[in-house]
């Protein structure tokens, strides 16, 4: 999505001849495809970044989802942060507060009786607090009577990523732009400047400029050029569960819950996980963000479902190597948040399974400018939040190349950060995981 992201704005914004796009695969389809194609602005610290990003990249998305005839389905039903703990409610409204803060938009915090909250409101900014259990349960009866709390976070939404990336994958062709299925195998640095590009095909290419955004290969990218990236991966994935019962209304926010959780299990299956090493783990205790949002496409009644419980830094292999057991874990997991979903107990291996790689800056931003090699820049390390960060990244891309004035956030996703003693010690106080759900 970085790339064609990118391609676009230098060829159909910016009427840029001579753009070419390579890839050894279709666009698209090694992991902008497998998330969940969500989108949000609402984002934590430490610092107003993210959130002024975000909002660049989301007003972009907009103008293209117009300009396309809403080609791609993007709405705006939300994000609903859910706890069933009294005691995170506090830290819920610290939280949104600050984000709020940043930019965000509006915070209106509703309790007894939930006054004002519409649940429906699609044009509303900034994000809502409700604390009345009741008026939770009348907007969403399938949750569990357990939620106390519900953040509803509004400039928020999802939509279908790869139609998207068609739809600007065509419009850079019909203007000129090419797309060579090919591989680069190296690349010729001649007094710290680009000189050549030489592909597994045997062409070999004199660009003025080369951008790469090559997701999860990113540090096949950096051996390409001598240079250590500051970047790890983790593995994500995602499950579509078919729901045949309608449990999951088709107007509803994305659901997460926000509080750690033991997965259901009869005392005789945890009898059995718990006596055997490799399920043992199974009947711990698991961390929060398990979540979930509808997926009504092609006439199917689905759920998205997606939980990274590890976040060990792994090194991408493929086929990806995904635990047998993550199917099942995700239903049970989300049956804490919706208990009518234990319906589908024993359903994982009728389950769609997939997912790829987060390529991670030690801050969890983006790398985006100019590498220490003349006329090479970079569009990477967009995490988890590649689809809906791509407009404003690739727009930022674009700046550099043209000399336009840069917004004020590009300073902080420059590559130069990572050698900057100040910063680097700065990060040790920081969480990698900041706006990760």
């Amino acid at each position: 999505m970085a790339g064609v992201a990118t391609a676009f704005h230098l060829a159909v914004r910016l009427g840029i001849y001579g753009v070419l796009l390579v890839d050894e695969r279709d666009p698209l389809t090694l992991t902008s495809d497998k998330g969940t194609e969500a989108y949000r602005n609402w984002w934590p610290g430490p610092d107003d970044t993210m959130v002024r990003f975000m909002q660049r990249s989301i007003t972009l998305l907009e103008l293209l989802s117009l300009e396309s005839g809403h080609a791609f389905a993007m709405n705006r039903q939300g994000y609903a942060y859910l706890t069933g703990e009294p005691d995170r409610i506090p830290l819920m409204r610290r939280e949104a507060e600050t984000v709020s803060g940043f930019g965000a938009g509006l915070l209106r915090i509703h309790s007894t009786g939930g006054s004002g909250y519409d649940a429906s409101a699609s044009s509303l900014d900034g994000a809502d607090l409700v604390l009345d259990p009741s008026v939770i349960a009348e907007h969403l009866p399938f949750v569990t009577h357990r939620t106390v709390a519900m953040l509803h976070a509004r400039r928020c939404g999802w939509m279908d990523a790869r139609a998207l990336g068609h739809w600007m994958l065509d419009r850079f062709l019909e203007v000129g732009g090419r797309f060579v299925r090919d591989c680069v195998n190296a690349i010729d640095i001649r007094n710290d400047r680009l000189d050549r590009v030489v592909f597994a095909s045997g062409t070999v290419l004199y660009p003025g400029t080369l951008v790469f955004s090559t997701g999860p290969l990113f540090h096949e990218t950096g051996l390409l050029m001598g240079l250590k990236l500051p970047v790890s991966h983790e593995l994500h994935c995602k499950i579509i569960l078919p729901d045949p019962d309608r449990i999951i209304p088709a107007d509803i926010p994305m659901l997460i819950w926000t509080d750690p959780v033991f997965l259901s299990w009869t005392e005789e299956e945890k009898r059995r996980l718990s006596g055997h090493e490799d399920t043992r783990w199974l009947t711990d205790k698991f961390p929060a963000g398990v979540h979930l949002r509808p997926r009504h496409r092609d006439g199917r009644d689905t759920i998205l479902g997606v939980w990274t419980y590890d976040r060990n830094p792994c090194s991408p292999v493929w086929p990806l190597p995904i635990n047998p057991h993550y199917a099942e874990t995700v239903i049970r997991a989300l049956t804490v948040m919706v208990p009518r979903l234990s319906a589908y107990f024993g359903k994982g291996g009728e389950t769609f399974v997939d997912g790829g790689y987060y390529c991670k800056t030690k801050d969890n931003r983006p790398l985006i400018g100019p590498l220490p090699v003349q006329n090479i820049y970079v569009n990477a390390a967009l995490s988890g939040y590649g689809v809906m960060a791509a407009q404003a990244a690739a727009e930022l891309v674009a700046g550099y190349l043209t000399g336009e004035p840069l917004p004020a956030y590009a300073p902080a996703f420059r590559f130069e950060r990572f050698q900057d003693p100040v910063y680097l010690a700065s990060l040790t106080a920081r969480d990698g995981m900041e706006g990760q759900l």
